[in-house]
């Protein structure tokens, strides 16, 4: 009996003993870390609203193209494609004063389809930098927002961008806007589109010849020409009054001779 209690009492220690030997070598859990949710991305900014119409009014000066975007409704074409697409646009403005210098073909007599398809033609329907054109030269001619048979050929020569519509040949002469997706340049002349003016285009004038300079004539050359000897050598009675005066200095004493001759001839008969 006190064995079994011996037995008992040892087997109780062993087991505390164990459990405290157990609770000293296994550490505590880690504390749960709160996951804290990734952040979106941030949107990208919308691109600032473009008012063609109040940009080509204080540049320029645009006027009359200006005119001509709002009376065929152009205008609401542009801003569409500025600000609601992803392509952009670029567009090719004249100045008053090529409007003004256009005499033939005349924009009177096109009809309100003709005139739009025109101004149309003055713009890509994608933004294209300066440095772009130079890639842009390579593709032949180029659809603008006029339709596919309005085109345009462009070529890029150190950093001149220069624009043939077959009637008109142009360059880019300064960048009014250039920034994605709107590009603006000036021109100096009026796009002519083939498909409304047709493909006989008036040879352009060559340059009058400038007057050959008269041959230089040596002072010794022009006293021996034949000119100078008329001139030294021809000379009218009125123009000659030594030539006359001599004559009659000699009729004089002709006569004076003839005078004393007769006296002479008396004097030796009276005698």
């Amino acid at each position: 009996m006190e064995f079994s209690r011996i037995f008992m009492f040892s087997c109780c220690a062993l087991l505390l003993y164990t459990t405290l030997a157990y609770g000293k070598s296994t550490s505590p859990p880690a504390p749960v870390v709160a996951m804290s949710p990734t952040p979106a991305p941030a949107p990208a900014p919308t691109p600032a609203y473009v008012n063609l119409t109040s940009l080509l009014s204080v540049a320029g000066p645009f006027h009359t193209f200006l005119d001509y975007l709002v009376s065929t409704k152009v205008i609401e074409t542009f801003q569409n494609q500025a600000n609601n697409t992803e392509q952009g646009i670029t567009i090719f403005v004249p100045k008053d004063s090529a409007f003004k210098g256009l005499k033939k073909p005349s924009l009177a007599n096109l009809s309100d389809d003709q005139l739009k398809s025109l101004i149309l033609f003055h713009a890509l329907p994608k933004f294209y930098s300066l440095a772009g054109f130079s890639e842009l030269g390579t593709k032949g001619p180029i659809s603008t927002l006029a339709g596919g048979q309005y085109l345009l050929n462009f070529t890029y020569d150190s950093g001149t961008v220069h624009l043939d519509s077959g009637w008109s040949k142009t360059k880019v002469t300064s960048a009014v806007l250039s920034t994605d997706p709107v590009a603006i340049y000036q021109v100096d002349k009026v796009l002519l589109p083939e498909a409304i003016f047709g493909t006989d285009i008036p040879p352009t004038p060559a340059p009058a010849p400038a007057p050959a300079p008269a041959p230089e004539r040596s002072p010794a050359a022009a006293a021996d020409s034949p000119s100078a000897e008329s001139k030294g050598n021809t000379s009218s009675p009125e123009s000659s009054p030594s030539t006359s005066s001599s004559q009659r200095i000699m009729e004089w004493s002709i006569l004076r001779q003839l005078a004393l001759a007769v006296l002479a001839a008396g004097a030796v008969l009276f005698f």
